[in-house]
């Protein structure tokens, strides 16, 4: 844990059991009894919702940064507070048209008369299980989608988090009840009793591995789960792309938040002809953008065991005969625990680089000649949760997502399809399942609800047995035969 100071000793897994039950037996009463929420009132929640971000934006900031040991104000605005406003905004924007009944057409004339409609409905109490690297952007992205959807919400939040959570426990109740809203810090056994709890929907942002445990257990309770995983997120650049454009948008986001995105940019494909171009003109970028990695707008890494893993990373790929390249030519500082944007070319699939999701500013450089090397190797592995085809052929654009399923897709550039509010965000596979953000998340939540109202008068009691001619004729009619 890379906090100075110990936030307090772990309860045990009993009395984590029982504060979580409670929590939830609270939310779900509420819930039935309340039934489902007008459009004023989740409009209202999703207000308050903003106004805790907005009027605490400045302690949230200081909270994070105090919660890595140094995060860049500027980076904390734009991917937690504005990104979230706009999310949150968009959704109110949205929500009455999003709530409409919906017409359906009614099958059949034996039930002339009759109406279809689907009902969006609230499912109950949704948990959500969030990790450190954007805990206000993943969090309240998610609130946003749940309360639009009427439901209520516990949040378990990341061991490294702890600052931030303590501050939203505080703050919390000023803008909810707890029966509408409550988040919970881990101190060690909460993300197991949590994961175990009946929740009407569970959502994980995580690693793969913690992610296949936390729908086993959501099995034992048949909860549904959305599950926001990470992978290995490749970009290829075409040739004839612009090499200059292509550097300067794929080191903006390999360096934004010290590399720590699930959807950043794990490795490159250049062309073979290209490589040495391509390393040149990204020293020359971090060394305009990112010339002291002590600067406090360069993220620290989250923690001591994060960045002994990014060491152990390039250890690993030297070792074995990999190439090295420190674009920042600084040595990374284990007291600050500031690493430097690191280039890893030359590498093989025994490598740690090659076999893991990096989290941090490395980057593995691969070289290729022909579109089809790209597209066999990625599809031999897991499927990423983004893929980031930089070319202005349309036809290789579209070769290039036609063959390579992933979570979703940038061309021309990384990781801002995320930032879409009307485009859905999730993972497939390996990656992840379901989708939140805009509608879809909306739909996430919600429970359509398919009701059918039968007209005063009803064919069907011909229809009763014993089966004489006219069933027969009935039933040749729907069937078509004539």
């Amino acid at each position: 844990m890379n906090h100075t100071e110990e936030p307090f000793l772990d309860e045990s897994p009993t009395e984590n059991r029982v504060m979580l039950q409670e929590a939830l037996s609270l939310q779900k009463q509420a819930f039935n009894q309340h039934g489902q929420e007008s459009y004023q009132e989740r409009k209202a929640h999703l207000q308050r919702l903003k106004s805790l971000l907005m009027d605490n934006r400045e302690a949230i900031s200081e909270a994070i940064n105090k919660d890595y040991g140094n995060r860049s104000h500027h980076e904390t605005l734009f991917a937690e507070v504005i990104t979230v406003a706009d999310d949150i905004s968009s959704t109110i924007k949205h929500l009455k048209k999003w709530m409409k009944v919906q017409k359906r057409k009614v099958d059949h004339t034996v039930y002339l008369g009759a109406k279809n409609r689907v009902i969006p409905q609230a499912v109950g109490v949704v948990g959500f299980i969030v990790p450190w690297n954007f805990p206000i952007n993943l969090s309240f992205s998610g609130l946003s989608a749940a309360f639009a959807a009427g439901n209520r919400a516990m949040v378990k939040m990341s061991e490294n988090s702890i600052y931030l959570t303590k501050l939203l426990q505080e703050l919390t109740p000023k803008y909810f009840k707890p029966e509408k809203l409550q988040f919970f810090i881990e101190t060690g056994t909460v993300g197991i009793e949590f994961s175990k709890l009946p929740f009407d929907h569970l959502m994980f942002t995580g690693s793969g591995a913690t992610g296949r445990k936390v729908m086993a257990a959501c099995a034992e309770n048949l909860t549904p789960v959305t599950l926001e995983l990470g992978g290995k997120s490749p970009a290829v650049i075409d040739p004839n792309y612009p090499m200059k454009k292509a550097v300067e948008r794929i080191m903006f986001v390999k360096q934004f938040n010290a590399g720590q995105i699930c959807t950043n940019v794990d490795y490159t494909f250049v062309h073979q002809s290209q490589r040495e171009e391509f390393i040149k003109i990204s020293e020359q970028w971090v060394a305009k953008h990112c010339p002291d990695i002590q600067h406090k707008d360069y993220t620290s890494i989250i923690d001591n065991t994060a960045f002994q893993r990014l060491i152990d990373t390039v250890e690993d790929a030297k070792n074995k005969g990999a190439t090295v390249v420190n674009l920042s030519h600084q040595p990374a500082d284990p007291v600050t625990r500031k690493f430097p944007v690191t280039f890893i070319l030359d590498t093989t699939d025994d490598m740690i680089i090659s076999q893991r999701e990096t989290f941090g500013p490395i980057l593995m450089v691969k070289t290729y000649q022909q579109p089809e090397e790209v597209i066999d190797y990625i599809i031999q592995r897991d499927r990423p949760l983004a893929f980031y085809p930089f070319s202005n052929d349309k036809v290789l654009v579209d070769r290039y997502i036609q063959s390579v399923l992933s979570g979703g897709v940038s061309v021309n550039d990384a990781l801002f399809h995320v930032a879409q509010h009307d485009l859905p965000f999730g993972g497939i596979g390996g990656s992840g399942m379901g989708h939140y953000h805009g509608y879809e998340g909306f739909l996430t939540f919600s429970k359509l609800r398919p009701v059918f109202y039968q007209a005063s008068f009803s064919s069907m009691k011909f229809m009763a047995p014993p089966y004489g001619k006219f069933a027969t004729k009935v039933m040749n009619l729907m069937m078509k035969i004539k």
